[in-house]
């Protein structure tokens, strides 16, 4: 079977139509500004869990920290 050039031409140009289309389509982004793109993060993440409140035991140390000092310093000048 033969095929005409120009019919061959045509099958190419489809192809490299398809996989120009194909191309574009990987480099959509669903968000139209930054803005968006960290809203959207960000509410993904609250969702996780991940902002969560996490509490240490530091503020607590340092209480108590501060709390002996001044009891400390009452005691020296009594």
């Amino acid at each position: 079977m033969m095929t005409s050039p120009d019919s061959t031409s045509n099958t190419a140009l489809m192809s490299l139509e398809a996989a120009a289309a194909s191309a574009r389509a990987g480099f959509a982004c669903m968000f139209s500004s930054s803005d968006e793109y960290e809203t959207a993060l960000i509410t993904e993440r609250r969702a996780q869990g991940r902002y969560g409140v996490q509490h240490g035991k530091l503020p607590v140390i340092a209480f108590i920290g501060c709390c002996v000092m001044v009891v400390g310093t009452v005691l020296l000048f009594a």
